[in-house]
């Protein structure tokens, strides 16, 4: 359990934070949301959701069938409903169960991200809060994907996750992650902190897929920490329509030949706001990292940020920022950013915001493919990211989501 001292600290920073605004994005007024919400009760198998509840769940990557997975993990409002390993070398646990059971938990709960970040961070920090304790155990080669869900049933709410994700050294682990609310909700706020941990020779994928209401805004605050020789893969896709989304995941390479890559898939639909951002530092001999969006905007507004820093000699990094609008509504913001510190580090960025090519329409045209068709050949083949390493699973839910991102525009 916590050390009481520590709670006090975390809860002494977040409270002199609490009216902060974030660095990016749009202010939100928290005050105008639900903060408390009834308990619902837990469940032995992901069959006892709802049909509704279990055909939503399935489009953020959640299978009630289990086939195929590590574990699953589903959280609906403020209520853990189910946490389970079906793999030897897995831990999945409810956040508050590892708080309780780990003393070592106090050297990784708010050490990457801060209580005192901003508002929401405090928010998190001194409200009730659940999530997920996700660990693979030195050595564990954990061969399907896990599978999670963080799941929105009522209307007006604030939903409040801590997740803390370790990869111990020399392991292998795959997550797919996702949030999603249910049909009836209109409006509300998912506030989530994110922190992960990838040791000495692991390696850690992580896929996260939002499918949101229109009205929801959405607050995602994540760091990782890489050893040696691991690898760090973050893959996010967003198709759906969503209000207002602010997140810059960012990566601190502490150990020599580390390797971190952040892909993002968006499409920001009219009334869409998307502040987008990833962030690696490279801080030892041999890192690598390589940023790459790819966004589409038909009427909504995105910010798509990057920023690499290479603080020693023998580090290489690429940035990649490409955008798409199909609407003279749309707006996006490219912002790529280079900082190095040091002689020898190879820093590189790309960025480019425009049109479809009419060219490649009549192109297909001339071959019997319909403008709508065409059209939709070339947003699909535009949004598909070229992830080396992405296990097969994880590269079929990343490409149905494009695939169905695509069909809707």
């Amino acid at each position: 359990m916590l050390e009481q001292v520590m709670i006090e600290d975390i809860r002494r920073r977040a409270e002199a934070a609490k009216d902060k605004k974030a660095a990016y994005g749009n202010d939100v007024d928290l005050d105008k949301y639900l903060h408390d919400v009834p308990i619902r009760e837990r469940i032995t198998t992901l069959g006892e959701l709802s049909a509704g509840i279990r055909e939503r769940a399935l489009t953020i990557g959640m299978d009630a069938t289990e086939a195929y997975r590590s574990g699953s993990f589903f959280q609906h409002d403020q209520t853990v409903l189910i946490s389970k390993s079906m793999q030897e070398g897995l831990e999945v646990m409810d956040i508050n169960e590892a708080l309780e059971k780990y003393d070592w938990m106090k050297d990784y709960y708010f050490k990457l991200v801060q209580p005192d970040q901003d508002k929401y961070t405090a928010y998190s920090a001194t409200h009730k809060v659940a999530g997920y304790f996700i660990r693979a155990l030195p050595g564990a080669k954990i061969e399907f994907p896990l599978q999670a869900c963080l799941y929105m049933g009522r209307e007006g709410m604030i939903q409040n996750v801590h997740n803390v994700i370790i990869a111990e050294e020399g392991s292998e682990l795959h997550i797919i992650s996702g949030c999603t609310s249910d049909t009836h909700v209109t409006q509300g706020v998912h506030i989530g902190i994110s922190e992960f941990y990838v040791k000495d020779n692991a390696k850690l994928t992580f896929t996260m897929i939002h499918n949101w209401a229109e009205n929801l805004i959405v607050r995602p605050r994540s760091s990782t920490r890489i050893g040696k020789n691991a690898v760090f893969m973050s893959n996010y896709v967003c198709m759906r329509p969503v209000k207002d989304i602010q997140m810059y995941p960012s990566s601190i390479m502490e150990g020599e030949n580390s390797v971190a890559r952040y892909n993002t898939v968006v499409v920001a639909l009219k009334g869409s706001h998307m502040d987008l951002g990833s962030k690696a530092v490279l801080k030892a001999k041999g890192c690598k990292a390589e940023i790459i969006a790819r966004t589409i905007s038909r009427g909504g507004y995105i910010a798509s940020r990057g920023l690499i820093e290479g603080d020693v000699p023998d580090t290489k990094a690429h940035l990649e920022c490409r955008g798409l609008l199909l609407s003279d509504e749309g707006t996006i913001y490219a912002v790529p950013e280079l900082l190095g510190t040091v002689q020898g580090v190879d820093l590189s960025h790309e960025a480019a915001v425009g049109k479809i090519n009419e060219e490649e329409i009549q192109y297909l045209m001339a071959r019997g493919v319909d403008s709508d068709t065409a059209t939709a050949l070339i947003v699909r083949g535009f949004l598909e990211v070229d992830i080396e390493g992405l296990p097969p699973a994880l590269q079929a839910e990343m490409k149905k989501n494009i695939e169905l991102g695509g069909r809707g525009m």
